[in-house]
C-alpha cells in the first residue's frame, strides 16, 4: 500500500496569509484547501463571533476539536488553521502527524494592516487593536516558535509564498 500524500498544514496569527496562502497552494498543487474556521462555522451553525458571545472561547475550541479530527482523517489537503489552533498541544500533534506544519509570521503593524477594521475577529475587541495584537503574539510566541517551518509573509504574494511553501516539503525520499 501506497502512502498518501502528506497535507500542508498553515499555523499563524490571525492575519499573516493562512486562507489567502492556502487558496494559492490549492492553485498550484490541486488540493483542495480546507479552512478550519469555515468548518466550525458550517458545524455550529453561526459564525465564529456568535460562537464566541453566545457560548464562549470553550465552546469555540471544543468545535475546533471535533473539526481537527475530521479534517485529520484525509490527506493531500492544504487546511488552513485558525490563530489560537497552537494553544491546544493535542490538535498541532495531530495536525503534524497528517503532514507539514508551516507557521506564517508578520510583523504586527503588517497583521494590523490586513485585519482593518474587521468586525469577526472577537479576540482583538478593544480600542488599541495593535497593542492587542502585540499582547496575544507574545502570549503565543513561544508555541508558535515551536513549529520548525517559519514563513515571513510580509511583502510577498500569495504566489510567492506558495511556492516557497512547496520548495521546502520534503522529497518524495522524506529528506
Amino acid at each position: 500500500m501506497s502512502a498518501s500524500p502528506a497535507n500542508i498544514v498553515l499555523v499563524g496569527f490571525m492575519g499573516t496569509g493562512k486562507t489567502t496562502v492556502s487558496e494559492a497552494l490549492a492553485a498550484e498543487l490541486g488540493y483542495p484547501a480546507i479552512d478550519l474556521d469555515v468548518r466550525i462555522e458550517e458545524k455550529a451553525g453561526q459564525s465564529i463571533p456568535e460562537i464566541f458571545e453566545r457560548d464562549g472561547e470553550a465552546t469555540f475550541r471544543a468545535l475546533e476539536d471535533a473539526v481537527v479530527r475530521e479534517v485529520a482523517k484525509g490527506s493531500a489537503q492544504i487546511i488552513s488553521c485558525g490563530g489560537g489552533i497552537v494553544k491546544n498541544p493535542r490538535n498541532m500533534e495531530l495536525l503534524g502527524s497528517t503532514g507539514t506544519l508551516f507557521c506564517l509570521t508578520a510583523t504586527p503593524e503588517t497583521i494590523l494592516e490586513r485585519v482593518g477594521d474587521e468586525t469577526h475577529r472577537p479576540l482583538l475587541d478593544g480600542d488599541n487593536r495593535l497593542e492587542r495584537i502585540r499582547a496575544l503574539l507574545e502570549e503565543r510566541r513561544v508555541l508558535y516558535a515551536r513549529i520548525v517551518e517559519q514563513v515571513v509573509t510580509d511583502g510577498k504574494s500569495p504566489q510567492a509564498l506558495a511556492r516557497e511553501i512547496i520548495g521546502r516539503l520534503p522529497g518524495p525520499s522524506g529528506d
